[in-house]
């Protein structure tokens, strides 16, 4: 085995680089792993991760350099990447970042894990479980029951949320890659936040099986990376039916969203570029809501995409404002139903002292949930009970579906949707602490395409106040992923935001 080159800047290579070193056998999937578990271990301040087990990641690549050494060539054979605490997992702890599950160990691996991993599936190996907002309820990853994560642009601000572990794992190289969910924006948002590319794609593309549930007519798993192109090998694997196991998977095939992008490196270009390619820029993704800061560096995104091809036009989204309320009534109220199982019966935190079967369930549920999940929870009961289920529930789903038709109207004008990811740059950690609403405006620009299914992603795009990333966030028709990539794609081969990384990292 080749010792060129040094395995010192091993952490500054994206997937498919590093995929590329280990299938000219240049390094080891071991000598990788164990690489970036001392960077896990050397960044634990971070809070970025909440369980490793350096035996099992280790076993892993050994079992993929076995398949590599047995001539094996797969896009991802021997990468390393962490998943977020969502996702259950047989040989880590999975508590979803909450007291209710604490220690708690699946007999079986989420779907994506499977998809991903060295056993049957693309022969990732896993570095170990990352933080996220308790039930993955947040903006900041400051609901986490364990720890905040921070922000390794700046220690002292959030990293977006709720797959904040996630983004600052990836962002600090400590893995090349992560899992995330999106239910509202929470791959897109911490992704922006994070100076990341990250793609929630259509809902049903990914299996939910596995998934700890939020809202299950919302939950989506995607990958974060650094690149358009790292994020297509991943979803490639990640993406596909699992009718048999989750009822909402979408039963189409799985696309090869990496070749293209592969083949446009090479060439320095996509086979046409951009031109000709529409982009609506929705009125109310760039009215004073926004933070100057933030527009700026979006509009300068925008530009760059003109002096690719593209064609800038105004589209309408009238609903926009409504998708908050909306959000914020139907995904409470499945929380609350999915919630309720954790009751300190069969599995999840019990009450050490209880009277009664009542009494059991009070203080177990008191004890396990944090604040955010409660008030989420309580709002949930509140609006699906009887009196109020038509008045909010209802009245909710309603909108929903016309936030979903005023999108297919805007796309009978243009191809893609393009704007920001959120209003404001990573805030500091706890200055939102005691405004929730604060928190949920924070969605205010992903969440309607979260409504409606759609497929978003974020771009880095530049930077904002006090030197903090700015992401484009570019939306697609229903089943359109490849789009969105080939168009990510095509910018970060004209610009060099996503090969930007902290300092002192």
């Amino acid at each position: 085995m080749s010792t060129t080159p040094s395995n010192t800047d091993l952490h500054d290579l994206g997937v498919a680089e590093l995929a590329a070193r280990l299938a000219a056998r240049e390094v080891s999937s071991v000598e990788v792993t164990q690489h970036f578990l001392a960077r896990i271990r050397q960044h634990e301040g971070l809070g970025a991760f909440l369980a490793t087990n350096a035996d099992v990641s280790l076993a892993q690549a050994k079992a993929a350099d076995a398949r590599l050494a047995a001539g094996e060539r797969t896009p991802l054979l021997g990468v390393p990447l962490a998943h977020k605490d969502v996702f259950v997992t047989r040989d880590f702890v999975t508590t979803a970042g909450s007291k209710m599950l604490e220690n708690y160990r699946s007999p079986f691996d989420a779907t994506v894990v499977s998809k991903l991993g060295v056993t049957n599936g693309a022969g990732m190996v896993t570095l170990g479980k990352l933080n996220c907002d308790e039930f993955a309820m947040g903006s900041g990853n400051e609901n986490s029951a364990y720890k905040p994560v921070q922000n390794p642009w700046d220690l002292s601000r959030i990293p977006g949320g709720s797959s904040g572990g996630s983004a600052t794992a990836v962002a600090a190289r400590l893995a090349p890659a992560a899992t995330g969910t999106d239910t509202g924006g929470s791959i897109r948002q911490p992704a922006s936040m994070s100076g990341l590319t990250g793609i929630k794609p259509t809902y049903g593309r990914c299996s939910r099986y596995g998934m700890v549930a939020f809202a299950s007519s919302l939950d989506q798993a995607g990958p974060m990376a650094r690149s358009a192109l790292d994020c297509a090998l991943l979803l490639s694997s990640m993406a596909g039916p699992d009718l048999d196991r989750d009822s909402t998977s979408l039963d189409m095939p799985v696309t090869d969203y990496a070749t293209d992008l592969i083949a446009a490196s090479a060439q320095g270009t996509l086979a046409n570029g951009l031109k000709g390619l529409k982009i609506g820029l929705p009125k109310q993704f760039f009215s004073s809501g926004c933070a100057p800061d933030v527009l700026t560096a979006v509009r300068a995104a925008l530009a760059e995409l003109e002096k690719l091809g593209a064609v800038l036009v105004e589209v309408d989204l009238p609903l926009t404002e409504l998708s908050i309320p909306v959000y914020y009534v139907i995904a409470p109220a499945e929380a609350s139903s999915n919630l309720s199982r954790y009751d300190g019966v069969r599995y999840g935190h019990r009450a050490s002292a209880y009277t009664d079967l009542n009494d059991m369930y009070k203080k177990s549920r008191s004890e396990g949930f944090g604040d955010e999940v409660t008030r989420r929870i309580m709002i949930g009961t509140y609006v699906l009970s009887h009196g109020y289920y038509d008045a909010y529930y209802l009245k909710a789903q309603k909108i929903r579906r016309l936030i979903a038709e005023d999108f297919q109207k805007a796309f009978a004008q243009c191809d893609i949707i393009a704007g920001p990811v959120s209003p404001t740059v990573a805030w500091k950690i706890g200055e939102k602490g005691d405004d929730p609403v604060a928190n949920y405006l924070a969605d205010i620009y992903t969440l309607s395409s979260s409504l409606a299914g759609l497929p978003g992603m974020s771009v880095p795009a530049g930077f904002g106040a006090h030197g903090m990333p700015v992401g484009l966030q570019l939306i697609g028709n229903y089943f359109k992923e490849a789009q969105l990539l080939g168009t990510a794609h095509q910018f970060q081969l004209a610009t060099d935001w996503h090969q930007r990384k902290p300092q002192g990292i």
